[in-house]
Order: C-alpha cells, then structure tokens, then sequence
C-alpha cells in the first residue's frame, strides 16, 4: 500500500477500463482494488473493451458519464487510447495507466518492472538451458509491454546472441496475447527449425501454455519461462514443464492503483504521491509520473512462496508435482 486509506475522502466513484477481462490475473487485479476502494468508502464501476481500441473509447465515455472522479486505464492500444485521455483531462479528471504505459504525461504510470521481468524470464531459462535455440513468443505488437520484456530478455541473453552460443531460431509477436495464437507461433516456429529448439522465453504464462501444448504435441520437453503467476503456470512449474513464472502480485498492483486513483481525485499532485518518480523509458521519451513494483521469479525451488502468500493453495499448485519440489512434501 502506497497511501493510507485515511488519506483521502469517502464518497468518490473510481472507473476502470480493462482492455481484455479474458486473462486470469486481471480478476485477482479487480478484487484488489475493489477492496480497497470499497474499504475506504469509496465505489468502483468498471467496462471490459473486449480488446477493441474503439469500444474502450466508448466505455471511457460511458464511465465519465457514471461520474467517475478518476480513471484507471488498462489500454488496449498504446495509440488508440490518447481520445480517451484527452477526454479525461477536459473534464478534470486524473488518469492512472495501469499495468501498460499510457506515453502521456498526463496519465500516472503504475506498473511491474517490465523490463526487469523480461530479465528473469531470461535469466532462469539460461541458468537451466545456457546456450543452444531459443524461440521467443512475444505478446501483442500494440502493447508497449511486449517491446519492454523483449528488451529485457536481450540484456540477458544479447552477449551470448552475438557470441553464437545461443541462436534465435524464431520468434512471433502474439495477437492480443492470447494463448491459441502462441501456440500456432510455436508450431511454425518448430516447423520451421524442424523441431530444434532447445528453450522458449514466453512473455507471458498464457501464452506460455500455448507453447508448452505445442511442443507436447511434438513430444519436447524444454525450459519455458513466462509471467503473471497464473494458477496453471504455477502447478506447470511444480510438474516440470514450465520453469519459471514472475509473479506479480496483482493484489499489490490493484491496491495501489485504488489508492493513487482516489488521491488524485482529491487533488493531490501526481509528483506528491508516495513513492512517485520521474520516467522516461517510452518509446516517445515522454517524461511520465510513475511507480514500479518489483516481481517476484516463482521456480520450483521457491514455490511456497506464492503458497505462503495465499495466492494458490497448495493443492491447487501441487497437483502431479514432482517429487524434489519442496513446498509439496
């Protein structure tokens, strides 16, 4: 938590625009920050854009005209989004980038680390398969995040690229993240390299499952690593076929946001919010308010960590677990 909840007035109606409600994690995102919206007294009211950069202009519109006094804003297009700004600031009311960058500088930013998460991903890949084909399944061309991880996955492996100890043998972006498209990247990706690829670097765990069926279904059994700590990534890790998933704790996420919504409502300054610093690593170099929490790289060795945490129940991660992995002695 960024604020405390005595930091702002009961009584403020906050709208959430969600670009794609179809991923796991952004349910755990919506309970988060209903909670503490509700917990400090204030109402949430919502729209799913269904992936549809003109439909989440329509439901901004919708939302202003609800009386939302603030906005959190998960974009579906990092170009389509700016009508919906503009709208916002001509009526007073103070936007909140949620999870992908909105490059503009009246919008607060809030995020993971992004690039950092794509250096995890990266890392512990290499550190179980350090050299041979890499595939890349990258997420949606449009979001800004998908270039983000892709530059953090090459700070870790770029040396070893340039040096030939590791080859990238495909890599696809993945039309609005979703798994299905992943999984046919994958199969022209193994088509393609006649099916010598030694690990994949997902950007995220959906599509990660996506891979992970495609390489099945050719009888390969390689490191994948992803993100989100979606619940069936969590027990592929646990199985063994999926090593790593970067958790980002969306209860974390969604609280935050919740509370930076209602203080700006209120009035306060984006550069006076707790935690806030100066940004400019978007592809426009805008200079953006912003805050960035840390991940958290859930492998086997550490999986009581999400466990502990409440996020999965233990039998609910542990299901056909392997027999080293500790959390499910």
């Amino acid at each position: 938590m960024l604020l405390g909840t005595a930091a702002y007035a009961e009584g403020l109606t906050v709208g959430v625009s969600w670009s794609n409600f179809q991923e796991e994690r952004w349910k755990t995102d919506e309970a988060a920050i209903k909670e503490a919206l509700e917990a400090a007294g204030n109402t949430y009211i919502s729209a799913d854009a269904q992936n549809s950069a003109a439909k989440q202009l329509t439901d901004v519109e919708a939302l202003i005209a609800q009386g939302a006094e603030a906005l959190i804003i998960l974009s579906v297009d990092k170009d389509a989004i700016d009508p919906a700004v503009d709208q916002a600031a001509a009526e007073g009311i103070p936007v909140v980038g949620y999870d992908r960058l909105i490059e503009d500088d009246r919008a607060f930013y809030l995020t993971f680390d992004n690039k950092g998460v794509g250096s995890i991903i990266a890392q512990e890949v290499m550190n179980v398969q350090p050299t041979g084909n890499y595939a890349i399944i990258k997420g949606d061309k449009g979001d800004p995040n998908a270039l983000f991880l892709l530059e953090g996955m090459m700070e870790v492996i770029g040396d070893k690229v340039e040096a030939g100890e590791i080859t990238i043998v495909g890599e696809a972006f993945s039309d609005g993240w979703k798994p299905d498209n992943a999984q046919k990247n994958m199969e022209q990706i193994l088509t393609a390299a006649n099916n010598e690829v030694d690990a994949v670097l997902s950007e995220n765990d959906g599509m990660a499952g996506g891979v992970i069926a495609a390489l099945s279904a050719q009888g390969l059994a390689i490191p994948v690593g992803g993100q989100d700590g979606d619940l069936a990534a969590l027990n592929r890790v646990a199985r063994g076929t999926q090593t790593v998933s970067v958790w980002k704790d969306s209860r974390q996420l969604g609280a935050a946001a919740a509370e930076i919504a209602a203080a700006l409502a209120e009035g306060t300054a984006m550069a006076d919010v707790e935690g806030a610093e100066m940004w400019s690593g978007g592809e426009n170099g805008v200079e953006m308010t912003a805050i960035f929490l840390d991940p958290t790289p859930i492998t086997a060795d550490n999986l009581d960590v999400v466990i502990d945490a409440g996020h999965i129940t233990k039998e609910q991660a542990c299901e056909g677990a392997m027999e080293s992995v500790a959390a499910c002695q």
